[in-house]
């Protein structure tokens, strides 16, 4: 086991998190809108929702791995690829965080549901698995499924934590990002090098 390879998907997955993207931004706008707890909620729905994109993503690459190295390989290529294309859509967007939205009121159960269903049923997230997962597994002897699982659930940790904060600590974001407008550039900025330099790691790592 590669304790270095583990350590480095950790702190990757915290700073693709931490970036603003639909999912922390629902758990905002639930939070500001609502109350901590309610983006709580909708933060455990939505991380939950991975389980499903892992095994999708564990037990197709498994089977490519078995089958061939060089396929293998090319997984992990199309996956660096993928992320300096992420990287390249971020450098040509104009997005902006946004909080004018207001948030229905929603229960506790419902928001979980709301959240695991807006995430299993995004594509994107398995094809994001898809690129990142395979160039950080860890072991030349663990099942490649268990790696994939041990990933996924390590993911979905740190998401949750990550979201609970903000969820936390929304009133203080909220307040900081409209005192801050020059944040979506620099938070933009943040996104492409992010996606970049996970994408050389990939291609770069054995």
């Amino acid at each position: 086991m590669n304790l270095e390879i583990l350590i480095s998907f950790i702190g990757a997955s915290m700073l693709l998190t931490i970036m603003p993207g639909p999912d922390i931004i629902y758990v905002l706008v639930q939070s500001v809108s609502n109350g901590k707890k309610f983006g709580i909620a909708t933060a455990l729905g939505l991380v939950s929702g991975i389980i499903i994109h892992t095994t999708l993503v564990a037990f197709g690459v498994s089977a490519i791995i078995k089958s061939s190295a060089y396929l293998f390989f090319s997984i992990k290529l199309f996956g660096a690829f993928y992320l300096l294309y992420l990287a390249y859509l971020t450098y040509k967007s104009d997005e902006e965080v946004l909080l004018n939205s207001k948030a229905e009121k929603k229960g506790l159960l419902k928001l979980f549901k709301q959240g695991f269903i807006m995430n299993v049923l995004n594509p994107k997230v398995s094809i994001f698995f898809l690129a990142f997962f395979p160039g950080f597994l860890y072991s030349a002897t663990q099942s490649t499924i268990v790696q994939f699982y041990v990933l996924g659930f390590l993911f979905m940790l740190q998401a949750f934590i990550i979201f609970s904060l903000v969820s936390v600590l929304s009133g203080s974001f909220a307040a900081y990002l409209k005192m801050h407008p020059k944040f979506n550039t620099n938070i933009k900025w943040f996104k492409i090098v992010v996606f970049a330099g996970i994408a050389f790691f990939i291609i770069f790592s054995n």
